[in-house]
């Protein structure tokens, strides 16, 4: 009994003195305006990660946190490495994995030096070093904080300069660490239509991992973007959330691990599956970029701070303005013409919008696109359709009063077409195997130099010959299958190199023309990224339009993205009242694709005002900040609220969500986000013709802190299923 007493006081001894960091070690402190990311660095040169959370109000007590949060220590010591390497060793999931030129299949990665510098106003870039003592392997970790907005973005380079390649076989862009008792991951799944469904699961020791192997269409199945809360389920307005995105367009991997000290590491980058790459001496491999914010006051300020920082960093005009557009594809369909098209130009100024978009169809003469079996590759007008070509129909829309703006979808090729033909080599299939076709059709080899050459060329053609073209809404329907570069020496790069070869595509179009508003469609959403989005202003979330699915689709998809980026669309798709789904559409970026000349009276007079009022509120929905007041998934109603940064107005849309008896809301709605010092007023939007509002009968002065401590009912029910409601600080 003395002995085993003896023992745990020695232990509990060593423990108090491993609990501090030792006298040499040093402290990389990447910090924001509320979060911190600490590195500590022994006297070994081993980098780890000691804190991600909270930042503190002292830096130099990040020397007194527990030398790893670990609740005890491993046999490695690598459990929190700031950047795990394969082999050697580590026993759990590796950030990094390669083979040495000598065949040697591991790596050990030692602090060098940093270095921390001013990237722009508000952002600071700091610069980890690493390297293989025993093997001229550096891996550079780069982590850039916008300090105001609580986003770190953080990347990785690989270089060598051994005498021969070098094969990486894994190569992340982040490696994370954070202890919590529990933790809870927010994950999101779909297909075609029904895209962003989120899943809460625990997180329990062992690996979970999200990914794709889909090629292209990365998101169809599994987006790259979650929340994991710590200690309790994710909460709106309570807890601590991270919200972690991965800036790519093409396959990727997310792991989570439970360690068996029940800590959590996560990883996220490119997807490993079949793509080993080989790296030769003095070359650089680029990781894209993870992006997270941390919030220890729920989901809800996370989601703001991405929204922020997206605004301002990341999406072309962030902060500028959008055009509200006309489609034609429910409308027409594959079917029309030149007579066709200038009448529903005419429709769209009758609507109000600043924009027609001709959609799919237009292009093909041998293959004439006729359906969606033929012509995709061939970019020239399909001259029975349009024997004037799209210079006169640009002239057309401009001289009614809009814009013109092109549909596209320039990474694919039909079978059936000229193209095909032409340059086989240019397609991805496999040689001795049978093509299988993704919506009747095949993905072109963007890791080909010529075949991105081609590609620019025919938005750069239509841009050179149409310089007023308006808009582009650029589609990518097919995942690869087929997974096989005639041309690329390194097959197993392919899957990398053809988003590569995207983005240098994308790099040069926005080069020369840097504001020329552009769509990421996929077939609905299945690229949705931030990768895509430094070059669209804006995408295509489904092509799910019922009015009811959209309302859970963009909830989803407002936890990372932010409203002026989701383009919305009124149709005909639901059969709900044409107010619904255009208030539903009003919580981004409002677009329309229906028959304008199939409205009845009152239904085109609504319409009209409702435009007419979007142009007033835009700004405030588009550059707000998004208050989520009632989710549909707990209640009758969905109800959120976007509000200006003066926190001087506020558009606040509410959604009845259930058919149920007496389903509506019940009680008064508390509202976020507004001065409890300041008196509004409330007014109520979108009314429709022929109908009162009850809320507009009176002229009642409410205190912010009355609104967000009782609230407001906004009396969504079966007669009143959707809700707009101005609230404006009372002068």
């Amino acid at each position: 009994m003395i002995r085993l007493f003896s023992l745990f006081l020695t232990l509990s001894c060593f423990s108090i003195l491993t609990a501090m960091s030792a006298p040499g070690d040093r402290h990389i402190a990447i910090e924001t305006r509320r979060t911190a990311l600490v590195i500590r660095v022994d006297k070994d040169q081993n980098p780890t990660i000691v804190h991600l959370g909270q930042r503190l109000t002292r830096p130099d007590e990040y020397a007194r946190i527990p030398g790893n949060s670990k609740r005890g220590e491993d046999y490695t010591g690598l459990y929190n490495s700031v950047y795990t390497p394969a082999g050697s060793r580590n026993l759990l999931e590796p950030a990094i994995q390669v083979t040495h030129a000598d065949g040697n299949p591991s790596l050990d990665l030692r602090y060098v030096r940093h270095e921390s510098k001013s990237a722009g106003d508000g952002v600071v870039l700091t610069t980890v070093y690493l390297k293989d003592p025993q093997y001229p392997f550096d891996v550079t970790l780069y982590y850039k904080t916008y300090q105001d907005d609580d986003v770190i973005e953080q990347w990785s380079t690989i270089r060598h300069t051994e005498k021969k390649n070098v094969t990486l076989h894994k190569y992340a862009s982040a490696n994370l660490y954070i202890p919590a008792q529990n933790y809870y991951l927010t994950h999101f799944h779909g297909d075609w239509a029904r895209e962003m469904n989120p899943s809460e699961v625990p997180l329990t020791e062992g690996l979970k991992v999200l990914d794709t192997k889909l090629g292209t269409r990365a998101d169809l199945f599994q987006p790259p973007s979650f929340l994991v809360a710590l200690n309790q389920p994710a909460q709106e307005d309570q807890g601590e959330v991270l919200a972690g995105t991965l800036a790519w367009s093409g396959n990727y991997q997310i792991a989570f691990e439970v360690d068996p000290l029940h800590n959590l590491r996560l990883m996220a980058g490119i997807n490993p599956y079949a793509s080993a790459y080989t790296l030769a001496p003095g070359k650089e491999f680029t990781t894209p970029a993870f992006l997270f914010t941390y919030s220890a006051t729920g989901k809800g300020t996370a989601s703001r701070s991405l929204h922020r920082w997206a605004r301002k960093f990341r999406i072309p005009q962030g902060q500028g303005n959008r055009l509200t557009l006309l489609n034609n594809w429910e409308a027409t369909y594959f079917d029309f013409n030149e007579e066709k098209l200038t009448a529903l130009f005419k429709d769209g100024r009758k609507l109000g919008v600043d924009l027609f978009l001709l959609d799919d169809g237009w292009f093909g003469n041998k293959y004439p696109r006729n359906d969606d079996r033929a012509g995709l590759g061939d970019w020239q007008e399909n001259v029975k359709k349009l024997p004037h070509g799209l210079g006169y129909l640009v002239n057309q829309a401009e001289s009614t009063g809009i814009k013109f703006g092109i549909w596209l979808e320039p990474e694919m090729v039909s079978p059936k077409s000229e193209l095909y033909e032409k340059h086989p080599d240019w397609v991805l299939k496999l040689p001795n195997r049978q093509e299988y076709y993704f919506r009747n059709q095949l993905v072109l080899d963007l890791s080909n130099p010529k075949v991105q050459d081609f590609v620019y060329g025919i938005v750069d053609d239509m841009m050179t010959k149409n310089p007023t073209l308006g808009y582009i809404k650029w589609d990518c329907n097919a995942v690869i299958y087929n997974a096989f570069s005639a041309t690329n020496p390194n097959p197993s790069h392919l899957y990398v190199e053809y988003v590569q070869g995207l983005y240098t595509v994308l790099d040069r179009l926005r080069v020369k023309y840097p504001k020329l508003p552009m769509m990421l469609c996929s077939g609905g959403g299945g690229r949705v990224d931030y990768g895509a989005l430094r070059y669209f202003t804006e995408f295509w979330p489904s092509d799910n339009t019922d009015g009811l699915e959209r309302i859970f689709i963009q909830w989803n998809y407002s936890n990372f993205f932010p409203a002026i980026a989701t383009c919305n669309h009124v149709t005909d798709w639901g059969k709900q009242p044409i107010k619904f789904r255009t208030d539903v559409a009003m919580m981004g970026k409002l677009g329309y694709d229906i028959v304008v000349s199939k409205l009845d009276e009152k239904e085109l007079q609504f319409s009209q005002e409702a435009l007419k009022t979007y142009e007033r509120v835009k700004e405030v929905i588009w550059q707000g900040d998004l208050y989520r007041l009632a989710s549909p998934y707990s209640g009758d109603v969905a109800s959120l609220m976007y509000v200006s940064e003066a926190r001087d107005r506020a558009i606040w849309f509410t959604y009845l969500t259930s058919s149920r008896y007496r389903a509506g809301s019940q009680a008064p709605i508390r509202l976020k986000g507004l001065d409890p010092a300041k008196n509004y007023t409330i007014r109520e939007l979108n009314v429709y013709p022929g109908t009162k509002s009850f809320i507009n009968d009176t002229s009642t002065t409410f205190s912010g802190n009355y609104l967000m401590t009782v609230g407001f009912n906004p009396n969504a029910d079966a007669n009143r299923t959707s809700v707009v409601l101005e609230v404006t600080e009372a002068k």
